[in-house]
């Protein structure tokens, strides 16, 4: 299918080929008849793009402190990877569409397949022939509305939004400064509501438009703005003012705030600056406010993705109200909003539209609409080039399930870089990604089905890259299919599904695949010098430090459903790491938290380790520091020796006396290349596999223990070898 795409680098436009998207769990999935560009959004977007990174850094210093951080922490050649692993994320455009269901995903019971729907949101609703969009940013478009008026659902929304912000009441005088599309939304829906309307845009066409459109008078000319407004209300100023232009400019705020009467309330609606002048809003004791989106949801990953729905009874209108409310407006004839077009495009002349918004061709415009084929193969695959001859296959063929930002920026050239690997399979949930990965790195084919990668006889080894709660699934169904599994960190996100992946190692196989998990810490060269200088005959003291910084509450990491938290998805790391110095099992754990009730308390935990050698390990995990200082530090003491380790960068080695200090500056080797080096020699042959499978269980089951002890506030045993036992046990019975 064709999908508008836009290049981070250099902000150029693509109409790319990429495979249809990926029906998920909780969504419906759209044919698209129509899509809304932007005009404000995106061209801000495109104009950002296309600045080199000089002009970047400028428009974004928040973004330039955080790279200088990462150089200061993690060395510069691992900072520029990162920055170019994000560059090359192509970016999906397009927020507001309309078109027809062709599938719902489990949990959606209220729309089905041939409804027509209108969808909202970045992300979700983009330029594309089909789309994958979460229930609550769909709503049904009413018999009498076609396709192309309810491509402004999301916009119209927003603008409904604002006018219940304002809290403008019938016979109100409003004022409203920028009559773009979002400007002349609010014009007709004031006009409804009962309003008189007062409008002003630096562009006289579009002051004309509104009046058209019902505002009582509208003008080009600021001085003349103030005017109206004081002769429309006897001199007293207006009820409310709404700000619906999009500029860097604080010039509308401050205009709002003279022409606005005693005790009004001013609502910013589109983007401006927000310099405000104090003296007009103090004496006036003016309400200045500021709408959000469209409307109570927006933003709540709770709401938007898992579609929990906010009570009627107590949030009235939400975004995906708002959304109804509007369509509904459009079915009583209360909108007109086929005045507002002045463009239509074919998806495939996508870079016509952008060429006007940007001002390339200087041509005015206000609604600008892309158009789709009815019947436009919606293919999940695409063939990138052909496979390679037989006979010329190499031993490890790669089917990849998840092309994020770290599959891209670290796994995928940790596979490039070993002997005997090829690319075959490139699988994610959305078509752009899978697209992107399979032609940066030389992919036979992309993909948005899993099953395409897991059926593939060509495909001997899957990679599972994908969200956490994925893992354990993906895995199973990758080991059936008797395919070699490396899956990234965390193998799975309870003991259910642990149990269940131990019980499918033990079943006989002719050549059982290997299970590798992306503990690569342990593979890192400094980590390797470390285990050998502290190669002792007695228990070892170790204690690790992770500065590992503050995570929005929102981010899929916390949810307990995708990502289980930082201590399963993250700590794993660490625990295997120390049992790998012990060399000995984790044996018991405790893990202590800070009080609830801060920002921080769920990610702040000390944890205590007991291992069978009689080892001692502590686990300082802190996400309230400063991200700018290191991340990682590991102190190690035993048999009259200490061992340092800074950061993956910097090693100190300390016995009799004399300090070695081995350290590289310019970047961080945490072992993935080594790791993935171990992983391809055990799948040949040359080498056993690299982490014991028993080694893999105890890291697992001891980091689900500690998840344990930190909600139940107690220690909590760690017997690996009898948990495996039992589990196997079961497997056999069954």
């Amino acid at each position: 299918m064709k999908q508008v795409l836009q290049d981070a680098r250099s902000g150029e436009i693509e109409v790319a080929e990429v495979p249809a998207p990926q029906l998920q769990m909780g969504c419906v999935l759209v044919r698209v008849a129509a899509s809304l560009v932007s005009a404000g959004t995106e061209r801000a977007s495109s104009e950002f793009a296309s600045k080199n990174l000089l002009q970047k850094a400028q428009a974004r210093p928040d973004l330039v402190r955080e790279v200088l951080g990462k150089v200061r922490r993690d060395g510069l050649m691992s900072t520029v990877n990162a920055v170019r692993t994000r560059l090359d994320q192509p970016t999906a455009l397009g927020y507001s569409s309309s078109g027809t269901v062709i599938a719902a995903g489990e949990g959606v019971t209220d729309l089905v397949v041939g409804d027509r729907v209108a969808c909202a949101g970045a992300g979700y609703a983009v330029h594309a022939e089909a789309v994958c969009v979460p229930r609550l940013l769909c709503a049904k478009i009413p018999d009498g509305v076609g396709f192309q008026d309810a491509a402004f659902t999301t916009v119209g929304a927003v603008a409904l939004h604002g006018l219940r912000v304002a809290d403008v009441k019938l016979g109100d005088t409003v004022a409203v400064i920028g009559l773009g599309l979002l400007g002349q939304l609010t014009v007709q829906m004031l006009r409804a509501a009962g309003c008189r309307v007062l409008g002003m845009d630096i562009d006289p066409g579009r002051a004309q438009l509104a009046e058209k459109q019902g505002a009582t008078a509208a003008t080009a000319s600021a001085g003349e703005f103030r005017d109206l407004c004081f002769q429309y209300t006897h001199g007293f100023g207006v009820d409310s003012v709404l700000i619906t232009a999009e500029t860097q400019s604080s010039d509308p705020v401050n205009l709002a705030g003279h022409v606005a009467r005693d005790r009004a309330v001013v609502t910013a609606v589109g983007t401006v600056g927000m310099e405000i002048e104090r003296k007009a809003y103090y004496e006036k004791e003016l309400d200045f406010r500021i709408s959000r989106s469209y409307g109570p949801g927006r933003y709540d990953t709770v709401y938007e993705q898992k579609g929990r729905d906010y009570p009627i009874g107590y949030v009235r209108w939400t975004e995906t109200r708002n959304m109804e409310g509007f369509l509904q407006l459009l079915e009583e004839g209360n909108m007109d909003v086929g005045a507002l077009v002045t463009h239509k495009f074919p998806i495939e002349r996508a870079q016509s539209a952008y060429d006007l918004i940007t001002g390339k061709t200087g041509e005015p415009f206000l609604g600008v609409l892309f158009s789709y084929p009815e019947d436009a193969p919606l293919a999940q695959r695409i063939d990138l080039k052909s496979s390679a001859p037989r006979g010329s296959e190499k031993k490890i063929a790669i089917g990849l399930l998840g092309a994020g930002g770290f599959a891209t920026g670290m796994l995928i050239p940790a596979m490039q870089a070993t002997e005997s690997v090829e690319l075959v399979g490139c699988c994610s949930a959305t078509g752009a990604h899978s697209r992107s990965a399979g032609d940066k790195f030389g992919f036979r084919y992309c993909t948005t089905d899993e099953g395409q990668v897991l059926r593939d006889p060509d495909v001997n080894t899957v990679v599972v890259a994908t969200r956490h709660h994925l893992h354990a699934r993906q895995v199973l169904a990758a080991l059936a299919a008797g395919k070699h599994v490396f899956c990234e960190k965390p193998l799975c996100l309870n003991e259910g599904e642990l149990t269940e992946i131990i019980a499918c190692q033990a079943r006989p196989h002719s050549r059982a695949p290997l299970l590798m998990v992306g503990f690569n810490r342990r593979f890192a060269p400094l980590t390797i010098e470390l285990k050998k200088f502290m190669n002792v005959q007695e228990p070892l003291v170790m204690h690790y430090r992770v500065n590992a910084g503050f995570i929005p509450a929102d981010h899929w990491v916390h949810d307990p459903e995708q990502g289980g938290g930082r201590i399963r998805g993250e700590v794993c790391h660490f625990v295997d790491l120390l049992a790998y110095v012990a060399s000995s099992p984790v044996m018991a754990v405790q893990a202590m938290p800070l009080p609830h009730g801060g920002q921080y308390s769920d990610d702040n935990v000390v944890i205590t380790l007991r291992f069978a050698s009689g080892s001692l390990g502590t686990i300082h995990y802190v996400a309230s520091g400063d991200k700018s200082f290191s991340k990682e530090r590991i102190e190690v003491f035993g048999g009259g020796a200490v061992a340092v380790l800074e950061d993956f960068r910097r090693l100190e080695l300390v016995r009799f006396g004399k300090k070695r200090v081995i350290e590289n500056r310019l970047t961080q080797d945490k072992g993935h290349r080594t790791e993935w080096s171990a992983f391809a020699e055990a799948i040949v042959g040359k080498r056993p596999v690299p982490i014991p499978f028993h080694e893999i269980v105890g890291s697992t089951l001891a980091t689900l223990r500690i998840e344990d002890s930190r909600a139940a506030g107690e220690p909590r045993d760690v017997d690996a070898l009898g948990f495996m036992s039992q589990a196997t046990s079961q497997a056999r019975n069954s």
